[in-house]
């Protein structure tokens, strides 16, 4: 029989006798059937670890697993891995106590961290991760960060010498391994069947530890160890053909040769591997040093190059080797360039690149200015067309470009006038080619360009942060934009339409109109610099910012013909006559505007541009002492509450659950640049302070009236916030300042009330902002001294049977014909019942004021009245007409008139409520309140 059946055989009976053929031998002997049978058993033997080696592998099969998420930028996999190894070395919490923290876990965290690191500062890199990815990232590096100052020590030392620290993990694996080799060589001593078939596990056991190792290292390392698996794997094949080939008395001898030759293989395969991973962890000098060691003595005249040689970017071919370079030639180039544009896939840098090498090209060909006029403009396109999303603003370095673009376009227009440039030029009709007898015709419109970059410069500016150096740095582009809109306009005064001159118009005066020009106020003013240079100085600026508004406003009034460049002409002019305190000038022309009437149908930005206008107007009104007028133009704003979003600086936080995301893209592109807001917090200050000089005084005036109507709703409810305040201190906030000040106006002390508004902190927030705030202050102070004269004349007014006018002067601080003017106008009004003593200067106050208790029986007579008249009313409807006073009208029929009801006044006789008054026709018309006795009319001021 073969020695193949001799091993097994398929039936049962073969089976047990070839087991009752096998008979115990001494310890020192095998032979193969033993042999055979114990393989078949090793699969079913337990393997014993110890605790240490079960959480160690763990925690290096987690360690793999995170180093090949870092390889492929898995974050979402790192960050789940990483909780993972945190739960798994909280396991091993005990053992860790005992043994130490492995060198290999400090490894891993140092790396996982400076990994991230580097990922978050790939500004680049960030942009192109998915969300799921960018979310992990921005966890893992919290968690990484907060979880390794539990190891601070450990990774700062691993840090300092990463050296060191690997040695040491070589050094446990090398100390596990030579036990385990001492240990083999002593069971060596007397090689046994049961030794043999023992060692394979024991084997995979002591390399368990050295496998860690090899997971936490690089990607090389983890190669290594799938070869030194297959070497395993062969060199057990050749274990058992090597047995099976020798006969039963010398299979000991030969398996113990091979086993110990394969132990001696795989010794000198792991000093190799030793030594790479020393040599990997070596510094650089380090390795240099060796280098230079082993170098040859024939190289000592050579020198190492550090860096290489710097790569030099190459231009891209665009034409083949020996093409002859001529206007078709460069013109086709183009079109093929141009018809790769706006699809999917385009490299647009790319596409920039290639229109810039081609405009080389033909400036180095000389193949004439007409081609190169083309390409600029479609490198401007392309430069406007690299960000596809609207919202998006224009790089930098793209931005940059853009202006050197352009600059080099206007020098060639101004450098050639034989070149046409339009809209209306066919593309069959252009003549690009260098031509004697035709002028050079290109299709494109330059103001159109211009019209895009000044709409970049506006994004730039939105999407800035406005308190950076970056926005200041910014801004400084404005006078290049300004320069370029001067040079645009220059060329089109000659060579364009009256339309493409009302727009770029239009466009210098929006660069213009929210400036405040010094030079120009105080010449206005006329003041001139203290020196003979500073008068030279403002002398040779030319135009003045007033002239040259005035000159761009009256041609678009004149020239245009579309209603939106023209109303946005006149509020821009609007604006800087207010701007420039010229307040007369800037009422009449709102006036003559009628913009009024039908701004509610304009489009947005000009409705933004009219808020903008008005509130510059009643600021204007305010210094100029026009309280009344302010208070007027800033009413719509400020009773609204959403001044923040009607001037366009910025979006309320209420109201958007109101608009959906793409509505709030669309506002935030309306927003106004930082640069030209309005201040909000002076803005609602001179609105408040204008609304106490109205407010106070006709509250002291009509404290009694029921029909007293509010002039401001803010003013009451900032005054009935104060009131509701438990406690109240000194002012802090620019309302609390005005709301105290109210409050002393309204007993009459004006001094208190003057310290409340101006002060410290009031100057600061609100007055200084002003550009003349000493004329502003004093007007402050008059105002408050003459609003407060007439509060304290209305409040006391019942106390006083005479009051002398020198008296209230010295009172109140203003000359004796100021307090006489004052006292005229409020008795010529019917505000204030008395008369002037002129001999004596006093005010003679006149009783006929009534009493708080007369004045509340008189409201009380006309509510019962009203609700008689309401009950006879319902009366009639449900049982017809009756009970009412009829008289017979011009047909003969009979028309129902209403109740009369008299009341008693001072003087004894009747006051008719609805009573009727004849007329000059001898008709008669109604007439309200009216009174008999010449008492003043119920409509007007009463106690």
């Amino acid at each position: 029989m073969s020695r193949f059946f001799a091993t097994g055989s398929d039936s049962e009976s073969e089976e047990s006798s070839s087991a009752d053929e096998i008979t115990p031998k001494a310890p020192g002997t095998i032979n193969k059937q033993s042999l055979l049978l114990s393989d078949d058993e090793e699969d079913t033997k337990r393997v014993v670890r110890s605790a240490k080696d079960k959480r160690f592998e763990e925690l290096t099969n987690i360690i793999k697993t995170i180093r090949n998420a870092m390889k492929i930028r898995d974050m979402s996999k790192c960050l789940e891995e990483f909780e993972q190894l945190c739960r798994a070395f909280l396991k091993s919490k005990t053992i860790m106590d005992k043994e130490g923290v492995p060198p290999f876990y400090i490894r891993l965290l140092a790396d996982l961290e400076d990994y991230l690191n580097q990922l978050w500062e790939d500004k680049e890199g960030k942009k192109k991760m998915n969300k799921n990815n960018a979310k992990a990232l921005s966890t893992l590096r919290q968690k990484i960060r907060k979880y390794n100052k539990d190891f601070e020590t450990e990774i700062v030392s691993y840090k300092e010498n990463p050296e060191q620290s690997a040695e040491e993990e070589e050094k446990d694996d090398v100390g596990s391994a030579s036990s385990s080799e001492s240990s083999d060589d002593d069971d060596d001593e007397g090689i046994t069947a049961k030794s043999l078939l023992k060692k394979k596990p024991q084997e995979e056991e002591k390399k368990a530890p050295e496998a860690s190792k090899f997971l936490k290292g690089a990607a090389d390392e983890e190669s290594e160890s799938e070869d030194d698996e297959e070497s395993e794997d062969w060199g057990s094949d050749s274990v058992h053909s090597g047995s099976e080939s020798e006969d039963n008395e010398g299979a000991a001898a030969s398996l113990a040769v091979v086993f110990l030759k394969k132990a001696l293989d795989g010794d000198k395969q792991s000093d190799r591997k030793k030594d790479d991973r020393r040599k990997k962890h070596k510094p650089k000098e380090r390795l240099e040093e060796e280098a230079g060691e082993d170098r040859d003595p024939d190289d000592e005249g050579w020198e190492k190059v550090k860096g290489g040689v710097p790569l030099v970017k190459e231009k891209p071919k665009m034409f083949a080797k020996g093409t002859e370079i001529n206007s078709a030639v460069v013109i086709k180039k183009l079109h093929e360039i141009l018809q790769a544009r706006g699809k999917k896939g385009t490299d647009r840098a790319a596409q920039i690149e290639l229109l810039h090498a081609l405009a080389g090209i033909s400036n180095e060909n000389n193949l004439g200015e007409g081609i190169l006029v083309k390409i600029k403009f479609n490198i401007i396109a392309s430069l406007y067309d690299y960000n596809p999303n609207l919202a998006a603003f224009m790089k930098p370095e793209m931005w940059k470009k853009c202006l050197e673009c352009i600059d080099e376009l206007l020098d060639i227009l101004f450098n050639n006038n034989n070149i046409f440039i339009g809209e209306n030029i066919a593309e069959d009709s252009e003549n690009l080619a260098i031509s004697d007898q035709q002028p050079l015709r290109v299709r494109g419109c330059i103001l159109t360009l211009v019209e895009r970059m000044d709409e970049e410069f506006t994004k730039i500016m939105q999407n800035t942060d406005p308190h950076s150096q970056e926005y200041v740095d910014n801004l400084k582009d404005e006078g290049r934009v300004c320069g370029v809109i001067d040079r645009l306009l220059q060329y089109l005064e000659t060579k364009g339409s009256t339309e493409e001159v009302c727009r770029v118009y239009l466009r210098r005066i929006m660069h213009t109109y929210y400036k405040f020009d010094y030079k120009a106020h105080r010449r206005s003013l006329g003041l001139q610099g203290e020196t003979k240079s500073e008068q030279d100085q403002e002398e040779s600026e030319g135009e003045d910012s007033a002239i040259i508004m005035d000159r761009l406003c009256k041609f678009i009034y004149s020239k245009d013909r579309t209603d939106r460049i023209r109303t946005c002409a006149i509020l821009c002019h609007i604006y800087h006559h207010a701007l420039h305190s010229r307040w007369f000038q800037a009422r009449d022309l709102m006036l003559m505007s009628h913009l009024q009437d039908n701004i509610q149908h304009a489009d947005p930005p000009v409705q933004i541009l009219y808020n903008r206008t008005m509130v510059q107007l009643g600021i204007c009104a305010f210094r100029q002492g026009m309280i009344k007028d302010a208070h007027n133009a800033l009413l719509d704003i400020q009773s609204s509450g959403r001044a923040k979003e009607l001037l366009g600086q910025g979006l309320l936080m209420r109201n958007m659950q109101e608009r959906n995301a793409e509505q709030e893209k669309i506002e935030k592109r309306r927003q106004v640049p930082f640069h030209m807001h309005i201040n909000l917090e002076l803005l609602e200050c001179v609105y408040l302070v204008s609304a106490m000089l109205l407010e106070i005084p006709y509250m002291a005036a009509h404290e009694f009236d029921a029909r007293r109507r509010m002039i401001s709703k803010q003013f009451h409810h900032q005054l009935r916030v104060g009131e509701r305040q438990p406690l109240l201190g000194p002012p802090e906030s620019m309302r609390e300042h005005v709301v105290a000040a109210s409050k002393a106006m309204k007993m009459g002390d004006w001094r208190t009330c003057h310290s409340f508004i101006i002060n410290e902190k009031m100057n600061s927030k609100v007055w200084d902002l002003f550009p003349e705030t000493q004329c502003v202050r004093e007007m402050l102070v008059r105002k408050i001294q003459e609003e407060s004269l007439r509060t304290y004349l209305f409040t006391y007014s019942s106390v006083y049977d005479s009051i002398s006018m020198e008296t209230l002067s010295e009172m109140f601080e203003l000359d004796l014909p100021t307090v006489h003017s004052i006292i005229s106008k409020m008795i010529i009004n019917e505000e204030l019942m008395a008369s002037l003593d002129q001999p004596t200067q006093t005010v003679v106050m006149h009783r006929t004021e009534p009493t708080s208790l007369q004045n509340m029986a008189l409201q009380l007579a006309e509510k019962l009245g009203g609700l008689v008249e309401n009950n006879e009313r319902v009366f009639d409807l449900k049982q017809g007409v009756y009970g009412g006073y009829f008289n017979r009208d011009q047909k003969g029929g009979y028309q129902q008139n209403k109740s009369y009801q008299r009341a008693p006044d001072q003087r004894g006789g009747y006051q008719q409520k609805q009573g009727y008054q004849r007329d000059q026709k001898g008709g008669y018309q109604q007439k309200q309140n009216y009174q008999r006795g010449g008492y003043r009319n119920q409509n007007q001021s009463s106690y």
